[in-house]
């Protein structure tokens, strides 16, 4: 049935400079928005509309959306938690995107979490779930949402199993049925970066079984423990051409979260990661992968230190087009590596031990390449060779 559709945001702008210095200026960030603009996303969260007491960092919000360069075809998302906030977006939009009304029930499963990073405890969340849900009937909805934070487990009350996270999702869906609403969208969060792929596939399994209507699923995944690109592929090969899987990542993996304890080691999955394996797996992503690790290196000198992805560092799989020069001397340094974009001028005065030029028949210029490399794949299409004496 083919790969889910993958509908992805860019959190760079917004998860990404909210845990940098307040201090990086107006001018570094429309720079960073418009080169990311550039590389052919399709969904780009710009900040939040919130109280700089709380975010100094997006302070600056109403002057950047006023200065940026929208690219046609980019949705332009942002958060906004009140009255005020949605006010102060209103005025950018467009080029600001419309919020796409939706209906959510929310609860955290770790309760220290819910307390220091929005005020409000497990009891309090679901004590707003009727509210939510008598305002989707008002509204005449017929489709309903719900989601989960911590999903996986917590740095304060450990490990969340399957079944206890089921038995949230199962008290949400009944309040749903109640109403006659129809449950037709899941997510879960994980701002601790308690994911590993065995859990991603067992709720996601679990969820399909219980519910086989639910086809749209929102995994917002944190990279703490460096196995959220893995658990993206677990939900992808759970899924296929009736899905629609939601995913958030940031350039660079620049993120994190000041209320989980981890800081910045609370990072996200980096963009250039993401597309890279996407692309490799057959899923067009439309993204311009060179430009997007230009615009990884413009955020890193925009937040004034490296930052966490590894194709913004090796480049990359260079295809028959952009396959290294054999003779290219030894490559040591991040910044020799950067050959993949900058050319020989990366490596200008490296050390280099050839005394002769190295060729080889595999390279796609050799004379007969074409002619070997079928001899190749008929040879690879023979029966194996039985084993003797065995």
């Amino acid at each position: 049935m083919g790969y889910p559709k993958i509908v992805h945001t860019e959190e760079g702008m917004r998860e990404g400079l909210q845990i940098e210095s307040a201090n990086i200026s107006v001018d570094a960030k429309v720079r960073l928005l418009d080169a990311l603009s550039a590389t052919g996303l399709k969904e780009i969260a710009v900040g939040s509309f919130v109280s700089p007491k709380y975010t100094p960092q997006m302070a600056v919000m109403d002057e950047l959306v006023a200065r940026f360069t929208p690219a046609p075809g980019v949705r332009y998302v942002y958060t906004a938690l009140n009255d005020r906030g949605r006010e102060r977006a209103a005025a950018y939009t467009p080029p600001l995107s419309r919020k796409v009304l939706e209906y959510a029930t929310r609860v955290d499963m770790c309760d220290v979490f819910a307390q220091r990073n929005v005020n409000r405890n497990i009891a309090q969340q679901m004590a707003a779930w009727p509210k939510t849900i008598e305002q989707a009937l008002a509204k005449g909805a017929t489709e309903g949402c719900m989601s989960i934070s911590n999903a996986f487990g917590s740095n304060w009350t450990g490990d969340v199993s399957v079944e206890q996270l089921m038995h949230m999702f199962d008290r949400m869906h009944r309040k749903w049925d109640e109403a006659g609403i129809e449950v037709t969208k899941i997510g879960m969060s994980d701002a601790m970066g308690w994911n590993m792929p065995h859990q991603v596939e067992r709720a996601i399994g679990a969820i399909k079984q219980r519910w086989p209507k639910i086809k749209d699923f929102n995994l917002h995944l944190h990279n703490t423990r460096g196995v959220a690109l893995a658990s993206v592929y677990a939900a992808i090969r759970l899924m296929d051409g009736n899905d629609t899987l939601r995913l958030q990542s940031a350039i660079g993996g620049m993120a994190g979260c000041p209320y989980c304890g981890n800081g910045r080691g609370a990072g996200m999955i980096a963009t250039e990661d993401l597309m890279h394996m996407l692309e490799e797996m057959g899923i067009d992503t439309g993204v311009d992968l060179y430009k997007l690790i230009e615009a990884v290196w413009l955020a890193e000198e925009v937040v004034g230190h490296a930052l966490y992805g590894f194709v913004s560092k090796a480049g990359p799989r260079p295809r028959f087009n952009k396959l290294y020069p054999m003779d290219m001397p030894h490559i040591e340094t991040l910044e020799q590596a950067k050959h993949f974009i900058k050319g020989p001028k990366a490596y200008e005065g490296a050390h280099s031990p050839w005394n002769e030029p190295i060729t080889s028949w595999m390279r796609p210029e050799a004379p007969g390449y074409q002619e070997k490399q079928a001899k190749l794949s008929t040879a690879a299409q023979q029966p194996p060779l039985k084993a003797v004496g065995m």
